[in-house]
């Protein structure tokens, strides 16, 4: 089928823009000709089978994955093949937490946070550190989660305390790989909550690629479908069950898509 998207207001401002992106590793073509917008402010989930991408589009985005071919903006800089100065530039503009953390086991919490506020700025160590200690507060840790080391976190402490350095440099875009992935119902939800907060306080912009049904209906504002090696429809969760793709009916009109349609409407 061809891909679908919802119509689209003409003064929303594109902070992601990619076309024609193909990604492929060997012989394996995992994206081809795959175009994607991602607007100002808004939640946008994506979501797709086994094998479709999600995290590679995540990447490579954010430049840890070449692409084959296709072009790559983020708040009008070219990460493919602007300057180098450019590049680092808008690095210090968005944030990444990954699916498992992907924290320095030898440094506390705070120091992970601090990071890359040494990498990036010129201030000194007791702003840094009462800078870390706010992101620290923001994430939902409490202060004795400063000194800690990620062994010592359960799995929601890590997700929070990635989160927390991924706000370390006042992002404008965060990238979230999976958040809930492995917590219970209720760690889950609060961190939906928790992501749903930030981003209105702060007024971020959210890529987060999920596969949580509970996650698309309580914050996403729009979703994205990967399938078919490109983004087969996008646009609000609404418009989902009427795509007639076998896996988009299948995800979307489900068992547990309707348990989580009625907890998204139990919150509003």
């Amino acid at each position: 089928m061809q891909p679908q998207s919802a119509p689209v207001d003409d003064q929303r401002e594109a902070v992601i823009k990619v076309r024609g992106l193909r990604n492929q590793f060997g012989t394996q073509v995992v994206h081809d000709n795959l175009d994607m917008d991602v607007w100002r402010g808004e939640v946008l989930g994506v979501v797709g089978g086994s094998g479709t991408g999600k995290s590679v589009m995540l990447r490579t985005i954010v430049g840890l994955n070449k692409p084959a071919a296709g072009s790559i903006e983020v708040l009008g800089v070219d990460v493919l093949n602007g300057s180098e100065q450019d590049r680092k530039s808008v690095e210090q503009r968005w944030g990444v937490a990954f699916q498992d953390g992907a924290l320095f086991s030898s440094l506390t919490v705070l120091q992970n946070v601090m990071a890359p506020m040494r990498e990036h700025l010129k201030m000194s160590h007791g702003l840094m550190k009462a800078l870390g200690e706010l992101k620290i507060s923001l994430a939902g840790l409490p202060p004795l989660a400063c000194g800690k080391f990620p062994s010592e976190l359960s799995g929601g402490m890590r997700k929070r305390a990635a989160l927390a350095r991924a706000l370390a440099m006042d992002p404008e875009i965060v990238f979230l790989d999976e958040p809930t992935a492995g917590l219970d119902p209720v760690g889950a939800a609060a961190y939906d909550d928790l992501i749903g907060e930030l981003q209105r306080s702060l007024g971020l912009t959210v890529f987060m690629v999920t596969h949580d049904l509970d996650s698309l209906y309580a914050i996403c504002d729009r979703i994205a479908v990967l399938a078919e090696k490109r983004v087969l429809v996008d646009g609000p969760i609404e418009m989902m069950t009427d795509v007639d793709h076998p896996w988009v009916q299948e995800y979307f009109t489900g068992p547990r898509a309707r348990a989580a349609q009625v907890k998204g409407l139990g919150k509003g």
